[in-house]
């Protein structure tokens, strides 16, 4: 029989996380989105929870847990709180889970025992192009072996926390496979561009980069001459932002219910009307139904199993559901969902990103 409920330290955990979310994020978010910056203490904060350093192996500095599931328990809860201060504390993983997963022994030495320290690295990735009908699988960013260098061209859009960055890892299309390489910053040819200007998650600096002729030593492709496993890395990468999905659907949700059950009108809370409640079960329902999808292509990952096809299919349900369910909740407060002065606007907004958000968040 399958057991769902999460064991006693993912238990202590997410409250911790969720307590986390509550108290210190659920006060200052609204004030970083309109002031465009996440505050550098709440990152600290949120780095010493200790999520990271938990799943780094005992022999660089971490614990040595690592699991997929724990990962997407805690962003749902970091996510409730605000999404782009949860994608500005979760921004270390974008290098740590690769290094980890698929990087050569020097590049485990090199990289891994920094996101073990007190404060969080400052890294970052860059996968997104601002191509039309982008697709991870075929990058026009390309990487060119010339010797014993890779020289990178091409651009890139969406790359979080970019301008501080001290090394980019840097996604190309290598002879038709995606590889990735680790760019130092200042290296000639990488141009880190001005800030992107976006529609949600704006308290997130994002920022465009371009290569142009940028050249690495060969040591800087990750996982040597093997390269990595690009499907797999995507795949955690999708249940890292389908965790965060339901995060953000939850409390749109939840906010909605709740202003239901206190808004009267005629006589009665508005929650009785069999239009508002039948609006309010299908929220829940879809909330529920994507968190499942999640913790399946979660648990496939943490045995080893091929969970593309899964992911797949999660990521366009979570997609869909994570727009609908924020759509809903604006319906339930009617005008007052259009009104900034209310949570659920911003909601909506951010919900709408996760279509366009691959390679942001990863677990």
């Amino acid at each position: 029989m399958l057991d769902f409920r999460p064991d006693e330290e993912q238990k202590m955990l997410t409250d911790t996380i969720a307590r986390f979310a509550r108290e210190r994020v659920r006060k200052v978010y609204r004030d970083a989105e309109e002031e465009g910056e996440v505050p550098e203490a709440l990152v600290q904060a949120g780095w010493e929870i200790g999520l990271l350093p938990t799943a780094i192996p005992e022999a660089y500095g971490g614990f040595g847990e690592y699991s997929s599931v724990t990962g997407a328990l805690a962003l749902e809860e970091m996510a409730w709180g605000d999404l782009a201060v949860t994608l500005a504390v979760m921004t270390p993983n974008l290098v740590a889970i690769p290094v980890m997963l698929f990087g050569t022994e020097a590049q485990r030495e090199a990289y891994l025992p920094q996101f073990c320290e007190e404060t969080p690295p400052r890294v970052s990735a860059a996968l997104i192009e601002p191509v039309v009908q982008f697709s991870p699988y075929r990058l026009r960013t390309t990487a060119e072996r010339q010797g014993d260098a890779y020289v990178l061209q091409g651009s890139k859009t969406f790359v979080p926390l970019a301008d501080e960055a001290e090394v980019i890892l840097v996604y190309a299309n290598e002879g038709g496979q995606t590889q990735a390489f680790l760019v130092p910053a200042g290296t000639p040819g990488l141009t880190v561009g001005k800030r992107d200007k976006l529609m949600g998650v704006k308290a997130l600096t994002t920022n465009a980069v371009t290569l142009a002729d940028c050249r690495v030593p060969a040591q800087n492709k990750l996982g040597g001459e093997a390269g990595i496993d690009f499907s797999l890395l995507l795949n955690h990468s999708r249940v890292a932002l389908g965790a965060a999905a339901v995060g953000v659907a939850r409390a749109g949700f939840e906010y909605a219910r709740d202003y239901a059950k206190q808004r009267v009108q005629f006589g009665e809370p508005i929650a009785h009307r069999q239009s508002i409640a039948f609006m309010l079960a299908d929220m829940a329902t879809e909330v529920d139904e994507a968190r499942l999808l999640v913790w399946e292509v979660a648990w496939l990952l943490d045995q080893g199993k091929d969970a593309t096809r899964e992911a797949t299919i999660m990521k366009q349900q979570i997609d869909r559901m994570a727009v609908q369910v924020g759509d809903r909740a604006l319906q339930v407060l009617g005008g007052y969902g259009y009104i900034r002065e209310y949570p659920v606007e911003l909601w909506l907004r951010n919900a709408r990103g996760f279509a366009s958000f691959d390679g942001l968040a990863i677990i």
